[in-house]
Parts: structure tokens; sequence; C-alpha cells
């Protein structure tokens, strides 16, 4: 049952730490209230594209096993926000839509209903990761656990370690970011002999790829200092103490790459995927959501592998890869009983159904935090990759990119990496952008 409340303040779940189990779940029961379960219809404003057709097609089943509508909708990449604020608008809004995290949520917060007595809130195994408000109520539940890090192509890899002046000669060796430029160095100045056109794809800055590096790879810099520093929460300020290391890494990307770094602005995740995929490249930064594009080209999946991103912070040889979740589930409150309801029953068949769960698992690849999947698990290598850092003891590197403090934040950030790469700006400009826009954004939002 889905509750109504007044607007509070969001709290709870800053980070999402890596969780080991199964596949997606909800439910509420099924009831109908008097008929209000049959009388509702169902709009999700999906913020996945890889997985767009998945839902569509989920969704008829549930309207051809229950009669109920459905209809699902996939924002284009980048443009989840914005298409969320012009549908919230309109008189069929969304019924479910999601958020990205606790910073997320405070712009959606009016509109949450308390899905404390949902289903999909109690088949959580750790009932802690959902997003909560001052008085206590359930806003937001993590629906699907993910991991990224740097895949690589391991039949390339063991070419790149058979040649005689390798310095490193085997996976086991690459485990810190001196080992990581060795290798890429390597590959870069062997890549005709390798066959390949670069160690790195590319590392476009469209909008439908650059939040890899605005987002996902400056993470791994506010991990380190979140670590060192004890930071729980979002923080009014961060300093430039692992700066540094951001700037190696991303050097490491745009100078041994499959193109130019004077010409990544054109250059797109299509791009970048299908580089990696063809076997182009030997390196691609992406996470456990790429399996599907990646498949079924030219790189067998037994030649599919993940490992963590370094930057040459202490002890990064004992880290795992990074893994958390920024796709959390809302109902909207706004939208009549009879629709919650519906949405409440269509997430509850979504993670307890054989139909339900065959397809998070299976045709999406989702690794999710409920207790009903646990006999689902994706046959994918990536996923497998991050289970294999968990049993060997490896600490995972959590998301603290939810706790950034805007988009604007991302998007400067970003304008200045891609100046940075194309050498029109300097690397004081990224750290311009990422210490003082920080504190900028935090004092607009909060001051």
């Amino acid at each position: 049952m889905i509750k109504r409340r007044m607007a509070t303040v969001v709290a709870a779940g800053i980070a999402v730490t890596a969780l080991t189990a199964g596949l997606a779940g909800c439910s509420s029961g099924g009831s109908d209230d008097g008929g209000d379960g049959a009388e509702g219809k169902v709009y999700f404003l999906n913020f996945k594209p890889e997985v767009a057709e998945q839902w569509v097609e989920l969704a008829a089943e549930y309207t051809a096993e229950t009669g109920v509508q459905v209809d699902v909708q996939t924002a284009a990449s980048g443009t989840y926000e914005t298409t969320l604020k012009s549908e919230m608008a309109k008189s069929d809004a969304p019924t479910l839509f999601q958020v990205n995290g606790p910073v997320g949520l405070a712009n959606w917060e009016a509109y949450a209903a308390d899905i404390s007595d949902s289903s999909i809130y109690s088949h959580l195994k750790d009932q802690s990761v959902a997003l909560t408000g001052d008085d206590g109520a359930v806003l937001a539940v993590p629906y699907v656990q993910e991991t990224y890090g740097i895949i690589y192509n391991k039949a390339l890899l063991e070419d790149y370690f058979a040649l005689p002046d390798a310095e490193i000669t085997s996976i086991d060796e690459l485990n810190n970011f001196d080992a990581l430029k060795s290798v890429a160095e390597g590959i870069q100045a062997n890549k005709d002999e390798l066959g390949v056109d670069g160690a790195f794809s590319s590392a476009g800055f469209d909008a439908s790829s650059d939040w890899r590096f605005k987002t996902h790879l400056a993470n791994i810099p506010l991990y380190w200092q979140f670590k060192a520093d004890g930071v729980t929460g979002q923080p009014a300020t961060v300093t430039n103490e692992y700066l540094d290391g951001y700037q190696d890494i991303f050097d490491l990307y745009i100078n041994n790459s499959t193109t130019e770094r004077t010409l990544l602005s054109g250059k797109t995740m299509e791009d970048s995927t299908s580089e990696f995929a063809l076997g182009q490249a030997v390196f691609y930064q992406n996470g456990t959501w790429a399996y599907g594009d990646v498949s079924g080209n030219a790189v067998a999946d037994e030649d599919l592998g993940m490992m963590p991103i370094y930057i040459g912070a202490e002890g990064e040889e004992d880290s795992g890869l990074a893994t958390g979740s920024e796709n959390y589930w809302v109902i909207n409150g706004d939208a009549s009983e009879a629709d919650q309801q519906a949405t409440d029953d269509f997430l509850d068949w979504v993670i307890t159904s054989d139909t339900g769960r065959d397809t998070l698992a299976n045709t999406m690849g989702f690794v999710t935090p409920f207790d009903t999947m646990d006999d689902y698990l994706p046959d994918n290598p990536f996923v497998l990759a991050d289970a294999e850092y968990t049993a060997a003891g490896k600490t995972a590197v959590t998301w603290n990119f939810t706790v950034m403090p805007s988009e604007e934040w991302k998007n400067n950030l970003g304008q200045a990496l891609l100046q940075y790469a194309q050498e029109t700006g300097s690397w004081d400009d990224v750290e311009t952008a990422f210490v003082d826009g920080w504190a900028t954004e935090y004092e607009l939002a909060n001051g």
C-alpha cells in the first residue's frame, strides 16, 4: 500500500556499497482495494536507454497478463532530468520515475510517495540503502546494483604480455596506476604489431559519452578523498588532494587512444563502444550495463574483463570495482491512488514473477538488491568480474558521485576537461571547476 505524505527533507542512504546478490524486486500484494488496482494505469519514465526496448516488451507482457495499461517512455541519454521536468508538468505525468540518489531526490521529494509499506521496500535485502525523509518515510528504492571500471580485452592483453619488451606480463601485475600506464603506453607504441588503433577507445565528449569522465571518473578522486577524510555525507567543499591522479588517468586515456585528443568533442558513446567491441582498442571505461552493447561482436565473452580505475592512490592495489546505484524507483505521490496502487502492483510483478525476474537478470543483465532474485543472476562477465574482486577481499569503490552538488557542476567540469583535452584550456581550469565549482554549487543549493 502506498501512503500519502507531506513533503519532507531527504535524509539517509548517501552511499550504496557493494551487495552480493540477486536481482530486482518489488511487490504490493496485488490487492485491488475495491478495484483501484484494476482501474489504475502505469506510466514509467525510464532512465536507461540501453534497456528501453526490454522495458516496453516487459510492460506489454504485464498488460497481456493483467489487462492493466503500462506505458514506458525512455529519455534520451543525458536528458533525463529535463525530460522528467517536462513530463511531470503534464496531466498524465509519470506514475513511476527515477532519481540518481539523495541529491536527485531532493529535487523531486515533493512528488515522492511514502512507499514504506510497498513490497519493493519489503524485499530489499538491506533496507538502509533506501532513501528516506526526516519523518522516516521511505521515498526511493534502488532497483539495480551496477559496477563500472576499465573494461579490457583479455586476448589482446595476452598478446601484449607476450611481447619481448613488455614490462608487465600478467593481469595479476596490473593492479595499480604505474602498471596500467606501462601497459597502455606499451600497447600504444606497439599498436600496429598488435593490430589495434589504440590502447583506449575514444574518450568522447558529446552528451552521450562525457558522463563517463565528468561523473564516473570524477568519482575516483572523490572516493579517495572522502575515504581519507572520513566524509559520509555531502560536504560543502572538496579539495584538490587527489586531482593529480585524476589528471594522470585522464591523460592516459586521451594520449593513448584510437582518437587524437583534439578530436574528442565529436566522438560519441557509440563510437567508443564500437571501437572496443570490434577489437580496435584494448581498454574501454564503462560498466556492467555495457555488456549487451559489446557482446556478440569481435570480442568473445570469455575475453571480456573489467579492472578497477587506478589513479596512483596509496593502497589502490587492494581496491575493487566501483559498485553502487544511481537508479532509484520513486512512485509519484501526486498520481491517483488507483495509479499508485497499479504502479506498486506492476513493480511487485516485475521482481517476483518468472517473466519479470528472467527479463531483469537475463535480458537486461541487472543485479539488484532484492531477496526475490537469488536464483536469477545474470550471465554477464562484468558482473562475474565484480564477484571475483569481492571474493578476493578487495574493497569496492563506493559511488560518491550521487552527492555531486548539481548537474551544472558536472557540466562545467566536463567543459573544462574537454578544453584541456583539446589543448585550449589548462588543468588549472579543471581544478577550478572541480573545487571552486563545488563550493559555489553547494552554496546555491543549500545557502
